[in-house]
């Protein structure tokens, strides 16, 4: 996904004056931001890569991420085993919008400087052709057969369709004002053009490559993404921070969300359960429960996030920072451990039990890293400390917890053995004075 104000893009030239000065207008709405049933996420990894990257897309089997370096004029290849850059790949100048075949084999990137679409193969990382575009081409989209390849044209308001086979444009569809983003529904029978400037989402038949409907939206509509089922679409708008929510069957929209400042990139997870939205201003992620359209939860990531994509398994989000050339990766509905609590001070010879507070999603364990306990107590991995001491003292140790989410939560705690105190015995005959 990229973004309107690029400082290489030709979006912000003179072919479009509303835009001018690299900055887009940010209209204020009395929209309000309703929060939804909390989820838990959170970033584990940042990942640097080149200058600007913005479109990303990911391998079908979940193995690696494609990232389109906007100012860097390359592609990095991610392996999400490791979350490392395994390839830099150069390509056109300016790229922005990339896509996947669905069987993986190749990568379609726009290079909207250059006005062409290069074509990677997977297999060997390299570009192996490029395809003529002309009009400034933005993003991308692969029908799910894989047969066609849509690229919108922001400077001359059509999208172009490649013959994926032959590698070659077979026709060209006018579509709105400044064409952005571009989705398939699930079937492939509908793509959905967003026009930036039309403040329209155009619904092309891929049958007939015919616009059969347009669908009014909010201010500068730019990405598009379509629940699991194909009944619902979501659009953000840059220009006035929110997502219209299409019904696919009436194509009306429905509702519209409040998000945070120049929506941007969207993705839905398999579940379609949520929608994670790039806040471009807000260098954040809106994740939106689309039970209830309403804001679940707000993930803090990179520098003028862009392009956001989510793994096969729906466990990661992998979203691209524009302004500062990296990668944030989002574990989904997932905290990391934390860990809290004082042991009370225990005696010789009697039973102890302190439990500590373990927070986090999944459930942390916890051990002793550091330090010793008294003899006889034991702490368990559910973080209960527990057992009859037999020697009195003071025992300082380590206690950590882990999930897997993010760093360890570390506990330094202490923890007062007595030695038992024997009891006054009382007198069983009384006082003997008296008066």
């Amino acid at each position: 996904m990229a973004t309107i104000d690029r400082p290489r893009s030709r979006v912000g030239s003179s072919r479009m004056p509303a835009v001018l000065g690299g900055t887009v207008l940010v209209v204020a709405t009395a929209l309000t931001t309703a929060v939804g049933q909390a989820t838990a996420d959170v970033v584990t990894n940042t990942i640097t890569v080149e200058a600007g990257p913005g479109g990303v897309a990911i391998t079908p089997d979940g193995a690696h991420v494609y990232v389109a370096n906007q100012n860097g004029h390359s592609v990095s290849v991610i392996a999400t085993a490791t979350n490392t850059v395994t390839a830099t790949i150069p390509v056109g100048e300016g790229p922005s919008g990339m896509a996947i075949t669905p069987d993986g084999a190749f990568a379609y990137v726009t290079n909207l400087i250059d006005d062409s679409v290069s074509v990677i193969d997977t297999s060997i990382n390299t570009e192996i052709t490029t395809v003529p575009i002309g009009g400034t081409p933005n993003e991308v989209a692969i029908t799910p057969d894989g047969a066609l390849a849509y690229v919108p044209n922001t400077s001359n308001d059509s999208v172009s369709v490649i013959d994926t086979a032959t590698n070659a444009v077979i026709t060209s569809v006018p579509v709105g004002r400044v064409p952005f983003g571009v989705t398939f529904t699930p079937n492939g029978a509908l793509a959905y053009v967003t026009n930036f400037l039309g403040d329209s989402v155009s619904v092309i038949d891929t049958a007939t490559n015919a616009v059969i409907a347009s669908v009014p939206v909010g201010v500068q509509p730019i990405g598009v993404a379509f629940t699991p089922d194909g009944a619902l679409a979501y659009v953000t708008h840059q220009g006035d921070n929110s997502v219209s929510v299409i019904d696919t069957a009436t194509n009306a929209v429905v509702t519209t969300v409040s998000v945070g400042d120049r929506p941007n990139g969207i993705a839905i997870t398999p579940d379609g359960n949520l929608a994670y939205v790039n806040n471009f201003d807000g260098s954040s992620v809106s994740v939106i429960d689309t039970a209830t359209n309403t804001i679940a939860t707000t993930v803090p990531v990179g520098d003028r996030p862009s392009g956001v994509v989510i793994t096969p398994d729906g466990a990661h989000a992998y979203v691209t920072n524009w302004g500062d050339g990296t990668v944030s990766v989002i574990a989904i509905g997932k905290t990391p451990a934390e860990i809290a609590g004082t042991p009370t001070a225990g005696v010789v010879g009697q039973p102890y039990e302190h439990t500590f507070t373990l927070t986090g999603e999944p459930a942390p364990t916890a051990a002793v890293t550091a330090g010793a306990l008294p003899e006889g107590v034991a702490l368990s991995e559910q973080g209960v400390l527990s057992g009859t001491p037999t020697t009195a003292g003071t025992y300082t140790f380590t206690v950590t917890a882990s999930n897997g989410v993010g760093d360890d939560a570390i506990l330094e705690a202490t923890l007062d053995i007595t030695e038992a105190t024997e009891p006054v015995p009382s007198n069983p005959w009384g006082s003997l004075g008296g008066s």
